[in-house]
Formats: structure tokens, C-alpha cells, sequence
């Protein structure tokens, strides 16, 4: 007899599902770090805390260095200074909204406002 049984059909079909179901989507974005102080421990832990909001894997690159976005450490291993390009990348659910906010820090200049007003 070569009936399958329930198991073995339930089985393949449950497998058949998991390889359509959809992907996690990952993006990316160039950011240039633009003030004078560079990537320094304030604007690593902003950048940390908006990247540990989201469920995303965030990863940042610097030619062939990369670090994990959600962590302080790795992000201050980067060195990045005034005008290092970065690559950001997001994988999962919510990877084009945090890519967004993360890309907003780095437009703010991470609410630092270097001394454009010298006395």
C-alpha cells in the first residue's frame, strides 16, 4: 500500500507554505555623518535607542567594517568623523520606517548644532 498519511501530507503542505510566505524586505540608504564632532558616544546612543525601538535588524557599514545599530559599542567602533558615508541597513516588517527615523538623526545632525555663531 503506498497511501501517505495525514501527517506526511499535512507536512508537506505546511512546508509548502513556509517557502511562499513573504521574505523580510531589506533597505538601504547612504548617510554622511555632517557634524564636526563625527559619530561620538551622544549621537551612537541616539542612534541605538531609535534602532532598538523598531524590530528591523539595523546595521550600519564603513567600508568593510559593520556594526550592529542597536548597539552603542559597535557604533563607536566605526570611528566614523565629520563627513564618513555610512550604509544603512534594515531587515524586517518595519525596515523602511526605521530607516526613515534613523535617516532623520542624521539630517538633525543629531540635534547638535556645532558653534556656527562664533563670538
Amino acid at each position: 500500500m503506498t497511501a501517505e498519511s495525514p501527517e506526511s501530507v499535512r507536512a508537506a503542505g505546511s512546508l509548502q507554505h513556509e517557502e511562499t510566505a513573504p521574505r523580510e524586505e531589506t533597505v538601504s540608504r547612504e548617510v554622511v555623518v555632517v557634524n564636526a564632532a563625527g559619530l561620538h558616544a551622544r549621537p551612537a546612543d541616539l542612534l541605538a535607542r531609535e534602532a532598538r525601538k523598531w524590530q528591523s535588524r539595523i546595521a550600519f557599514v564603513n567600508d568593510s567594517q559593520r556594526a550592529d545599530g542597536k548597539s552603542i559599542l559597535e557604533l563607536l567602533t566605526l570611528a566614523a568623523e565629520a563627513g564618513t558615508r555610512l550604509v544603512v541597513e534594515a531587515t524586517g516588517p518595519d525596515a523602511r520606517e526605521a530607516l526613515d527615523a534613523i535617516g532623520s538623526l542624521f539630517e538633525s545632525r543629531f540635534n547638535e548644532h556645532d558653534n556656527d555663531q562664533e563670538s
